[in-house]
C-alpha cells in the first residue's frame, strides 16, 4: 500500500541565549529558551534525502545568537518576530517559521540603605505568588503573510488562604469529600493568551506592557473573587483580561488545584481551627477552560501541553 508524507517541520529547539545590556554601571539581562521550527517544500529531503532545501539547524541555533546582537531583545515576542520573518523571507523553501520561547526573568538585589528602618506590612492580606517561579512563554508563528502571537506564562503558584468554599456538588456511594465553608485555595496556573494582531499593516502591540497588564488583571482577578469552585475563579481571571486589554482575544487556562487538607489534631488534644494543612501535590483536580472575547473563534490548542 503506498504512502505518503504528511505534515513536517524541523529546527533547533532550546537554544538558550543571555543578553546583557550595558547602561553604565546599571545592567539589564534577558534571559531566553528559543525554539525554531521551520516547515515548507522539504518533500525531498524526506523521500530521497536531498538537503537542497534544507536550511542547516546549526545556522538556525547561529541565527539565534546574532541576532541577540544586532537586534537586542526587546521582548520574546519581538525578538521572536525578527526571527519568523527572517526565515520565512530569506529562504524560498521555508513557507512558515514557528517561534517558541520561554523566558527566566531575574530579579535586581537592591542594595541595603543604611537610613531605612524595618517597618513591617501594613495590613493583612490573604493572596500570595510564590516568588521568581513563573516562566514567560510565547510563541510567534509567520506564513509570510499573517502572524499568530500567543503568549503566556506557566508555573506560577497562587494562594488564597480563605475566602474559597466547596459545597453543594454531586455526591455518590463513593463520595467521602466533606463539603467546605472556608478552605485554601491554591493553584499553579499555566495561561496562554492570544494576540489580536495579525498582520503587518496593524498596529503592533507594546508586548512588554501587555505581559505585565496581563499578569497584573489576572493575579487581582484571583485575589479578589469570593470563590465558589476554581472554575468560577479560572472564568473571572480570564474575563478580566479580556475586559482589560483590548489586543487580547482568547486565553487558555491549565489550573491544577494544589490541595491542602486540615490536619486532624484531635489525636492529640488539639482542635485545628482552620490553622494546620497538608499539601498534596497529587493526585490533584485539573481545571481547564478557554475564555474568549465575544464573537470570536478559538484557535489556542485545547492541549496546551506542548506549548
Amino acid at each position: 500500500m503506498p504512502t505518503i508524507l504528511g505534515q513536517n517541520q524541523y529546527g533547533k529547539a532550546e537554544n538558550r541565549v543571555v543578553k546583557i545590556t550595558r547602561h553604565g554601571d546599571t545592567h539589564h539581562i534577558k534571559d531566553l529558551n528559543v525554539s525554531v521550527a521551520l516547515s515548507g517544500d522539504m518533500d525531498e529531503v524526506h523521500y530521497s534525502g536531498s538537503n537542497a532545501n534544507v536550511l542547516p539547524t546549526d545556522t538556525t541555533k547561529n541565527t539565534v545568537y546574532a541576532f541577540a546582537k544586532e537586534y537586542g531583545i526587546e521582548s520574546a515576542e519581538q525578538f521572536g518576530i525578527h526571527l519568523a520573518r527572517h526565515f520565512v523571507t530569506s529562504q524560498e523553501p521555508i513557507h512558515q517559521a514557528r517561534i517558541r520561547i520561554e523566558e527566566y526573568a531575574w530579579e535586581r538585589i537592591e542594595t541595603s540603605d543604611g537610613n531605612s528602618k524595618f517597618i513591617g506590612a501594613d495590613e493583612v492580606k490573604h493572596s500570595f505568588v510564590r516568588k521568581g517561579q513563573e516562566t514567560r512563554v510565547a510563541q510567534i508563528t509567520f506564513d509570510g503573510e499573517t502572524w499568530q502571537v500567543i503568549s503566556g506564562l506557566k508555573d506560577l503558584t497562587v494562594m488564597n488562604s480563605t475566602n474559597s468554599e466547596f459545597w453543594g456538588y454531586v455526591k455518590d456511594k463513593y463520595t467521602t469529600l466533606p463539603e467546605a465553608y472556608d478552605r485554601i485555595l491554591a493553584t499553579q496556573v499555566s495561561a496562554k493568551w492570544r494576540y489580536s494582531w495579525s498582520s503587518d499593516e496593524e498596529r503592533m502591540p507594546n508586548w512588554e506592557k501587555s505581559y505585565e497588564q496581563a499578569r497584573k488583571h489576572m493575579l487581582q482577578a484571583f485575589a479578589e473573587t469570593y470563590s465558589l469552585s476554581l472554575q468560577q475563579t479560572l472564568y473571572q481571571m480570564g474575563s478580566r483580561i479580556i475586559n482589560s486589554r483590548s489586543e487580547i482575544d482568547e486565553i487558555r487556562f491549565s489550573l491544577p488545584n494544589k490541595h491542602h487538607f486540615l490536619v486532624d489534631l484531635e489525636p492529640f488534644g488539639l482542635k485545628n481551627d482552620n490553622e494546620v494543612y497538608f499539601a498534596a501535590d497529587r493526585p490533584y483536580g485539573l481545571i481547564e477552560a478557554t475564555v474568549l472575547r465575544d464573537g470570536v473563534e478559538p484557535q489556542i490548542p485545547l492541549d496546551m501541553t506542548n506549548l
